[in-house]
């Protein structure tokens, strides 16, 4: 692996957040001697295809109020057509107009992702807890690590997003923000940066100026009262992360120029994670081996 410092960072697929100036940060970075990881969702430009396409759109709430995207089989070939066919390129060609080298993957390519789809995910509707039974979306498992390595010791930005790859060899959608930590704690990452639409996690949802400096999360469960939908998958995202190695998480504004950098100076806020004394160093759970000997934590829900 390189031993230049290496930053993984998350582009939120909010439209709202600034692809360009994500790129334009990258850039830099690279140019400064960094190494860098760029994981790429897309619910905007997903939803955008859905609506195009006429596929109907469905949000699963959990119990703990996390959502997450109901993938059947239409919506699943939206999702890789969207990423893999829209989102992506256009990532790799505003870098590459910035002069930086960079190559597309989703998770299926090498093998990269690996996960177990979920045979039921619990759904509150109506007020009651359901089983959802149908829904194409597994918990990452194991990250091969080999094709990312490979190019960034070449000198290349892995450009990298979803679907997985199931136990039976069929792709599933995985979460974006569980992409990135697996990928960041795979890899040895120095750091971790999730950009998204907003400029941190936020004390009061509606007050853009209630940005927390710091928050920690609890070891297990519900990521906390300030987290709701996307946040709160953010919020287990650095969790896995950092317990999982990686040494900073910070969720930052996706949305203003030079967000990386403003990141990494220390905007947005500051992920820690309430563990146990005798598991702050060292805690992996649920450990799935790549044949590379690096390790990544399981899906937490």
């Amino acid at each position: 692996m390189t031993t230049r410092p290496l930053t993984v960072v998350k582009c939120g697929g909010n439209p709202s957040v600034d692809a360009a100036h994500i790129c334009a940060d990258v850039s830099r970075l690279v140019q400064e001697g960094q190494s860098v990881v760029l994981v790429h969702g897309g619910s905007g430009a997903i939803a955008q295809l859905a609506g195009r396409l006429g596929v109907p759109q469905r949000t699963l709430l959990s119990p703990d109020q996390v959502s997450a995207r109901y993938t059947d089989p239409a919506t699943l070939e939206v999702v890789v057509l969207a990423l893999a066919g829209g989102v992506k390129p256009q990532l790799v060609a505003e870098l590459s107009r910035l002069g930086v080298l960079a190559v597309g993957l989703t998770g299926l390519d090498g093998g990269m992702l690996r996960a177990r789809r979920k045979s039921a995910v619990r759904s509150v509707v109506d007020g009651r807890t359901t089983l959802v039974r149908d829904n194409l979306s597994g918990r990452l498992s194991e990250v091969r690590t080999e094709l990312v390595e490979t190019l960034l010791r070449s000198g290349f930005v892995p450009v990298v997003s979803p679907p997985a790859i199931d136990e039976d060899g069929q792709p599933v959608n995985v979460d974006a923000d569980r992409v990135a930590a697996a990928l960041a704690a795979a890899l040895g990452a120095d750091q971790l940066v999730l950009l998204t639409g907003a400029p941190g996690v936020l004390a009061d949802p509606d007050d853009g100026n209630s940005v927390l400096s710091t928050y920690e999360v609890p070891a297990t469960g519900a990521p906390g009262r300030f987290a709701g939908g996307g946040m709160a998958l953010k919020l287990i995202a650095a969790r896995e992360a950092l317990t999982g190695g990686v040494p900073s998480v910070r969720i930052a504004d996706g949305r203003v120029p030079d967000p990386v950098s403003r990141a990494l100076r220390g905007s947005g806020t500051t992920v820690t994670v309430d563990l146990p004394s005798r598991q702050r160093y060292g805690y992996e759970p649920s450990l799935a081996v790549s044949p590379t000997g690096r390790e990544t934590a399981d899906d937490a829900n």
